[in-house]
């Protein structure tokens, strides 16, 4: 049986104190302009959430219409996390996963932003591996040279 691990979203709120573009928006508020930048990042935001369970990475995307994906993650091959000095006052991240799942294909999944990115980043890293050794998969690359 499938087991929910946790569940997260992208912050606006630390995303405004946690980054320069959000100092640049929050400085913008000051003239108005700043107010929409806002609301619209706040709607992205709340749009997408993703669940981590011990089988999948699952993304829900949508207010109205709304989709689900998800990446099993045996298939994920690399995480990856990126944060800024200004990004570590307020604890947030964007993690890169690259995967052999079609959900992948265009390139990594990003999910920006991501409150306790490091701890979010780790997990999805020992459950792949857990799940990999549930599974009995072994990652193979092959170098094709022309």
């Amino acid at each position: 049986m499938e087991k929910s691990i946790t569940r997260f979203q992208s912050s606006t709120w630390r995303w405004l104190l946690g980054s320069f573009a959000g100092w640049g928006t929050l400085l913008l508020c000051l003239i108005g302009v700043g107010l929409v930048i806002v609301a619209w990042r706040w709607l992205t935001d709340i749009a997408v959430s993703y669940e981590l369970t011990d089988q999948r990475l699952i993304i829900r995307r949508g207010i109205v219409n709304k989709t689900t994906d998800e990446i099993e993650l045996y298939r994920i091959k690399d995480t990856t996390i990126a944060y800024s000095i200004v990004n570590q006052l307020t604890d947030i991240g964007t993690i890169a996963i690259r995967s052999s799942d079609a959900t992948t294909s265009g390139g990594d999944l990003v999910l920006r932003d991501i409150p306790e990115g490091r701890h979010v980043r780790e997990e999805i890293r020992r459950l792949t591996d857990a799940a990999r050794q549930l599974r009995r998969v072994r990652e193979v690359d092959i170098d094709v040279e022309n």
